[in-house]
Formats: structure tokens, sequence, C-alpha cells
């Protein structure tokens, strides 16, 4: 073979062999702020990633106004990426383009085995939503509104914004069942747009100002839309979350036996919770809500349990497989560190709950809490919860509980108890 052809078949090897060295190689993407977006049917839903280094380990940080959710399962190897959230069984896949690229899919398994969005994040991006937003709409304040109106699926809310500067708006909305999470976005001249992601929600809003009222629509990841109208009203209140659930006619005490996590079963009849202040938590770990009432139950119970407050979680869960059930149960348990029991009760169906749980009359929320006195008494029930998005609504609720829990814990222990029904 002549030299000249000798030599070009090793330049050619060489060029193969560095090419493969290179692919290989461990790609790093940029620190810092990331856009992400959400690839919608019609539309993209955008919230933000930092993404940031503590010596071996990647951790990424996703912010919805005031709320910091840290990941610290994040992982890339060579040009792939994955992130898990440490809540809902959802993660995010992908490849990493360049330093300041990510494309992939976000997969959220409670959803589906195959349910997937595609997304794209981009690194260095700090806005939400770019483009002009110069703040001048009248968006903050108090507002009654009605999504889906005249139709069967029609509920009301209640629409809480502040404005602040440079066009960035916050807020959520009330409904009688819990709220819309940390809502974040901008105003440009008379219109809004918030979004917000947590793992389990994907939220997106837009609307238009005319005069005193808005004219909007909500999308919630790929699977739902729907209108809704807001009109500005200082006085308008839903009905009390208190009202809503009540002892079915014919029972006085609460009554089941699940098993806990271990398999062992819990009833509120056991002899552990005979004289105590029991709080039953009706609730599902895909339900982002109910881990905003766990933090406070759990806090709660960490403050009073020496005194004699009980707290037992009955859940119901999305997966069919009551092993996939459970296992999402101790992850869930362990992320939020709950020492109280929480017991598997079945699937995540209202109509199953109601079944399940046959001295309530029926589940109309998740998460549902029954407060049952030291007499074994049912003393209230609560359907719904307030969370952090929901400023002074939220604390006033945890202060309002903190007193009413107390108030419980302060009455005498009974020398007799209502019957178990047999």
């Amino acid at each position: 073979m002549p030299i000249a052809r000798i030599f070009l078949a090793l330049i050619a090897l060489v060029a193969i062999a560095s090419c493969s060295i290179r692919s290989g190689d461990q790609r790093e993407p940029r620190l810092g702020t990331w856009r992400v977006e959400l690839e919608l049917l019609d539309r993209t839903l955008p919230f933000e990633w930092v993404l940031q280094r503590s010596d071996s380990a990647w951790v990424a940080r996703i912010r919805n106004a005031a709320e910091e959710i840290v990941i610290r399962d994040v992982r890339f190897h060579a040009d792939s990426f994955m992130l898990r959230m440490p809540l809902f069984d959802s993660e995010f896949k992908g490849i990493l383009v360049n330093d300041s690229t990510i494309e992939g899919f976000w997969h959220h398994r409670l959803k589906g085995p195959d349910h997937r969005i595609p997304f794209k994040a981009m690194a260095g991006v700090e806005q939400r939503f770019p483009g002009q937003h110069d703040g001048r709409g009248a968006f903050a304040g108090k507002w009654e509104t009605h999504f889906s109106k005249g139709t069967k699926d029609a509920y009301g809310a209640i629409g809480l914004f502040d404005q602040h500067p440079g066009g960035h708006i916050t807020g959520t909305f009330i409904t009688e069942t819990g709220d819309h999470r940390f809502l974040e976005g901008v105003v440009h001249q008379d219109s809004m747009q918030l979004s917000s992601f947590d793992g389990s929600h994907a939220f997106l809003f837009a609307a238009r100002l005319h005069a005193d009222s808005m004219v909007g629509r909500f999308w919630s990841g790929d699977h739902w839309q729907e209108p809704w109208v807001a009109y500005r009203n200082t006085s308008y209140e839903l009905r009390h979350p208190d009202s809503l659930t009540f002892m079915r006619e014919g029972h006085t005490v609460a009554d089941f036996k699940f098993p806990d996590l271990e398999g062992d079963p819990v009833s509120p009849h056991d002899e552990r919770f005979r004289g105590k202040v029991l709080v039953l938590q009706v609730m599902g770990s895909w339900c982002a809500n109910c881990v905003d009432e766990t933090v406070a139950l759990k806090s709660f119970y960490d403050t009073y349990a020496e005194r004699g407050l009980e707290v037992i979680a009955i859940a119901f869960e999305k997966y069919a497989d009551p092993q996939k059930a459970i296992d999402g149960l101790k992850r869930f348990r362990k992320e939020l560190g709950v020492k109280y029991p929480i017991v598997y009760a079945g699937m995540a169906s209202k109509q199953q709950a109601a079944e399940k749980l046959p001295f309530l009359n029926h589940i109309l929320s998740y998460p549902t809490c029954v407060f049952i006195g030291r007499n074994g008494q049912v003393r209230r029930i609560r359907t719904g919860f307030y969370g952090p998005s929901t400023g002074q609504h939220h604390v006033a609720y945890i202060n309002e509980l903190r007193a009413f829990i107390e108030r419980l814990l302060a009455e005498p222990v009974p020398v007799s108890y209502p019957s178990r029904p047999e």
C-alpha cells in the first residue's frame, strides 16, 4: 500500500477515535436561571428553574412567586439529562443540546405510564414571559371569579392578585376545594399572564381587562382548558369550608380499618387513640393541596403530640397497583418527614372514598379533615385547604386551627367512649 494511502487511513482512524472520545465526554450545562417551556397543544407554558452545583451533586430550584421547590435528584451523563421531582412521581428526561439548551419530555406517571409533554429549557433567559411588561393594567385586588360559567363544570373562586414593579404580578385563585397554587406572571397594558409548575400541576392563565371585569382562559397541562370571568368584588365569599361535608344520618362516630404502609391495621378505635384528640386527613400523595395541609398537620403533631394530639392520614392513590401506591406513599412520608400513621384506603375516586368512609355524606375534596375530640365525637369537618399561596387566608386559618386544637386538648379525658358501630 502506498505510503500516502496509509497516512490518510491513519488520519481517518485518529479522527474517528477522537470523535468517539468527544461523544462520550461529560457536557457541562450553564449554572443559573433557566427558562423552561412546556409545549401544550396550542401554546407554551413557561416557568423557571435555577441550576446549581454543590460539590459533585447537581441541585435545581423551581420558583413560583414566593414558593421554592428544591430538587436534589438531578443528573447529567454525557449529553443526557434527568430531573426527578421530589413528589408526584414526575420527572424531566432530555438531551443537553449545548451548554444553554435542554430538550426532552416531562413525564407525569400519575396521569398514565405514557403521559408526557415536550419541554425546552434555555439558560440565561430570566423572564418567565418575555416581551414588554408595562404593568399599566389594574389587576391587583380581590375578584369574584367564575370558571366554566353556565356549564355543568362551573365553579366559583376568589382571585387574589398583587402587582409589583416592572409589570410583575403574583397571586392565586381560592376555590371551595383548595387553591390554584403560587402563580407568577406579567401585566402589559390590559393583559395578564400567569403560570405555575410544581411537579403535579402545570397551570397557565391569561386574561384581559374590561373596566372592572376580566375575561380569561385557564390551561391545566395539555389535558384541560376552560374559560373564566371575574368581577372586582371585595365582599365576595365562598361557602364556609366547615359547611360542605358532614356526618351521614345514622352515624355518630368515625369508623374504618385500613392497613398502614407496613401492612398493620389501623382504626380510630385502637387503644392508642382513646382519650386523644384525633385528626383524620383524607388525602392523596398526588394532591398538592394535601401536601400543603400535611406540612401544617406535621407541625401541629410535632408540637402537640405529647399533649395528646394524634393524626391518621387516609390515603386514596392514583395507582391501581397497591404496591406502587404504597411505594409512592413511603416516598411522600420520607420527603415530608411524617411521623404519624398513613393508611392506604384504595384508589383516588371520590365515589370510592365515600364508600370506604360511609360515616361522611360525601368526599367533595382532597384534602378533607375530620377533627375528633377526646370523647370520640366528631367536632368539625373541614373541606379543602387554603395553602401558603393564599397569604393572609392561610395565616388566619392556621392561627384559628391552632386555637381550636388547643381548646380540644384542654378538654378532660372522659371515663367512657361511644361504642364502635357493629
